[in-house]
């Protein structure tokens, strides 16, 4: 009997896992009642999971189940064949998850034919449960609702999407004062976003910046970087050189970037130059001049004498959200205090340099 129990409980549980998933089930799940309706716009297919109604009726890939006629889904499939304009879906929006409820047949259509997108008309419900995620999504979802942009922005933080928001009404009032009196909030978004947010997060980009700070995104960078540059009265936390690259003003930011193609778009990056006093033990000097010398960042190596055994001269680029303390300690320790014989390190950062050109012999 229990064998029996197990084999009723694995087929029905891979009998539920292979259906299109069921909308109510997840709007319970999320508390997700509060609706708005956005409009008729394209959603990519592989975004489209469940059915409001007929979630028995289509497995998870919208494949028809044996147990439903066909006729439906070969009438529809004739008619995209012979390329006749059918009217858009409608589906119902929980996060980043659409469920269909008119139109079942036309999605399992336009998937078996390898479409990757379909026009509809969607409907979102937005998640009231407070997790961080929901949080964040609701932020985000108001900051769409305001905006009426369209392009994907993937925040974090709590806290950014209002940011972002006060940042497109600034440039909402800059507008309308200066450029195109009466400009909507809407159409200062999209000006903001191609002006302001596109170069920044070029910049950004270019700089390759994502690798030192896991877990974030390039938004998170965006909208870090462009709070503590243009929100006065904050004090930053990253190195000298940024205000040359990126005025405190964003308006000025704006006209700046607007005479520069995107391909002349400068580096956050920055050349540091050190020196590096060392102690070592006593006949380890070669082998560590060798093991030094070796490392790309290394531009020269001195044994010399006196109360030091080593003088190195070191380069090497940041960029400008960094200290160049922390790079260079963080160099000094990964690279050079692993080097067997090495006792004692102090480093030295030039101030204020000038350096003589050679004249060929």
């Amino acid at each position: 009997m229990a064998n029996l129990s197990e084999f009723i409980k694995t087929w029905w549980t891979g009998k539920r896992d292979s259906e299109a998933k069921c909308f109510r089930e997840n709007q319970e799940c999320e508390g997700a009642f509060d609706h708005i309706d956005r409009g008729i716009c394209s959603v990519p297919l592989d975004q489209i999971v469940g059915s409001v109604g007929r979630y028995h009726d289509f497995d998870s890939q919208f494949k028809l189940k044996d147990h439903v006629p066909p006729d439906r889904l070969i009438s529809i499939k004739k008619a995209m064949r012979q390329g006749k304009s059918l009217p858009p879906v409608k589906l119902y929006q929980i996060k980043d998850e659409y469920y269909v409820l008119d139109g079942n047949h036309r999605i399992s259509a336009a998937k078996e034919f390898g479409r990757s997108e379909i026009l509809a008309r969607i409907v979102e419900f937005i998640p009231s449960s407070n997790t961080l995620e929901n949080i964040i999504y609701r932020e985000k979802s108001e900051f769409v609702e305001q905006t009426g942009l369209s392009h994907p922005l993937d925040i974090t933080e709590i806290g950014q999407f209002p940011y972002l928001l006060e940042q497109v009404e600034s440039h909402r009032t800059f507008m309308a004062g200066s450029e195109a009196p009466g400009t909507t909030l809407k159409q200062a978004a999209e000006d903001w976003y191609a002006t302001i947010y596109q170069p920044l997060v070029g910049i950004i980009a270019k700089g390759n910046l994502l690798p030192s700070f896991p877990g974030r995104t390039l938004d998170d960078l965006y909208a870090y970087i462009s709070f503590h540059q243009w929100e006065k009265g904050r004090r930053r936390r990253y190195g000298i050189g940024i205000d040359k690259l990126i005025p405190k003003d964003m308006e000025k930011f704006r006209n700046k970037m607007a005479k520069m193609k995107k391909e002349e778009y400068p580096e956050m990056l920055r050349s540091i130059t050190a020196f590096i006093m060392m102690n070592v033990e006593a006949k380890r000097e070669l082998k560590v001049v060798e093991k030094l010398f070796r490392l790309p960042e290394v531009e020269e190596v001195h044994s010399v004498h006196g109360s030091i055994d080593i003088l190195v001269k070191i380069a090497l680029t940041r960029d400008l959200l960094s200290s160049d303390a922390e790079v260079i300690g963080q160099f000094v320790y990964e690279n050079v205090r692993q080097i067997d014989g090495i006792v004692s390190t102090q480093t030295l950062i030039p101030g204020i340099s000038k350096i003589k050109e050679r004249t060929p012999a």
